[in-house]
């Protein structure tokens, strides 16, 4: 029983719905979905979704970032960014793992680069 509670916990899931409007910044520790508009910061310890009818200006910050709406700002996946087949993202994008949909448009710059404790290792091996 205390598994599922633990589960549960950590399954939770923040949801600005299609309707809300969010100027500022905002921190989870969960994971979240945006399928409203944000001009702002968003920074989450989790998993962030940005839903098909989501809109974004702004800076995000996520451990996985799956895009399947329209962003224009700077976008940093600690480990994955996925951009569907319908999202548009302008901006700067950093991510260990980039997933790409056909039909996604994708217009700025990107970076991927492996942590500095594997790049220090790679290093010594030379």
């Amino acid at each position: 029983m205390a598994s599922k509670k633990e589960t549960n916990i950590t399954g939770d899931v923040s949801i600005l719905s299609s309707g809300v409007k969010l100027e500022g910044k905002l921190y989870s520790e969960g994971n979240v979905r945006i399928d409203g508009s944000v001009n702002g910061e968003v920074t989450v310890n989790g998993n962030l979704t940005l839903g098909e009818s989501s809109t974004f200006i702004g800076d995000v910050k996520a451990n996985n970032i799956t895009l399947s709406g329209i962003m224009e700002g700077k976008v940093i996946a600690a480990e994955k960014l996925i951009l569907e087949n319908r999202s548009k993202l302008k901006g700067e994008l950093k991510a260990k793992i980039l997933v790409v949909e056909e039909g996604a448009l994708f217009d700025g710059t990107s970076s991927m680069s492996v942590n500095s404790s594997q790049q220090n290792e790679s290093k010594e091996d030379s």
